[in-house]
């Protein structure tokens, strides 16, 4: 048979092979460290084993998926990790162990993570300050606040109203048996961050912002608030993501510590562009699944915390590298 007698349609249908090529490769990661992880330890299977993985990764998994935006947009945000831990010890100050005021406190919290983002989106669309210069000197500024704030120590407690979110979980739940607040929190976060990026015309306009700033501005698109936008959606995941770690573990002065460069480590994994122009929150969300097993990998097999900071490290580096290989083979700049 020629290929004139092929129905049009049929030859030009994927076949399997180029259908399994558009996965994204972090999902092909995290299967085989999941197998290895199962492997080491049988009980993963269980319940209790699964879901408190799924608990762990939700902060960054949260994380993650706000710092998509600013990637996306072309910039980077490194003062999460510092937002989470004044959300953290500004909570415990601020409550003093009331826990009548957790709703007036968590609000409050939420409305410094947008306070946060517009400055940051301000001084890098309108002061045309490096978004890694305006965020470094953020991360900087809100680390000097919380340790001020503190005394340089832990002060306060956050009360069981507040570690609710953190800390609590269902059980009897039909099919999985258990399960966490913080991955419903992880969920619903992350859908509608999802939503706004891939479902709204403000995701197009990010898109569109990152890939060509100057050809987007000329076509009409309003560039600083999309980018004030983005700035204040990773500033917010940070404020939740502070929220839940603060329930995991009570009041720490250096519970953000990394946490921004994870979030970035685990968007670039996604297959996120670190000069912006492509982005997306299932990516970023697959990418923190992924540093999340992998840190639980190393800890079944006895490594120490140092020997993670290096392999993330070099997870980052290889994950750019193979990002600009690809860009480079199908020739775009």
């Amino acid at each position: 048979m020629t290929d004139k007698a092929i129905d049009p349609a049929r030859r030009n249908r994927p076949g399997p092979g180029a259908l399994l090529g558009r996965v994204n490769p972090a999902v092909w990661l995290l299967a085989v460290l999941l197998i290895a992880i199962v492997i080491l330890s049988p009980a993963f299977l269980q319940p209790f084993g699964y879901m408190n993985f799924l608990k762990r990764a939700a902060p960054i998994a949260i994380l993650a998926a706000g710092q998509v935006f600013v990637l996306t947009s072309g910039g980077f945000d490194l003062s999460q990790g510092a937002l989470v831990t004044l959300t953290v010890i500004g909570s415990s100050i601020l409550l003093g162990g009331n826990a009548e005021a957790v709703w007036l406190v968590i609000p409050a919290m939420l409305a410094a993570g947008v306070i946060v983002g517009v400055i940051n989106g301000v001084v890098v669309s309108y002061l045309k300050v490096p978004s890694i210069i305006a965020t470094l000197g953020m991360m900087i500024s809100l680390g000097g606040i919380a340790l001020t704030w503190s005394g340089g120590a832990p002060r306060g407690y956050l009360p069981d109203s507040y570690r609710f979110f953190g800390r609590y979980i269902l059980k009897d739940v039909p099919l999985v048996t258990i399960l966490p607040i913080a991955v419903i929190v992880m969920v619903i976060i992350c859908a509608l961050l999802w939503w706004a990026m891939h479902r709204t015309n403000y995701g197009k306009l990010l898109h569109s912002v990152g890939d060509n700033p100057r050809a987007a501005l000329l076509a009409g698109v309003p560039v600083a608030r999309v980018r004030i936008a983005a700035f204040v959606l990773s500033s917010v995941s940070a404020v939740i993501a502070g929220i839940l770690l603060g329930g995991f573990a009570g009041v720490s002065t250096d519970v953000g510590l990394g946490l921004e460069l994870q979030s970035i480590t685990a968007a670039v994994l996604g297959g996120a562009r670190l000069l912006g122009g492509y982005g997306t929150v299932g990516g970023a969300f697959t990418g923190a699944l992924v540093l999340q097993a992998l840190f639980t990998l190393l800890n079944f097999l006895g490594l120490p915390k140092p020997l993670r900071d290096v392999v993330q490290g070099l997870i980052l580096i290889t994950a750019v590298a193979l990002a600009a290989f690809r860009r480079r083979r199908h020739g775009i700049e």
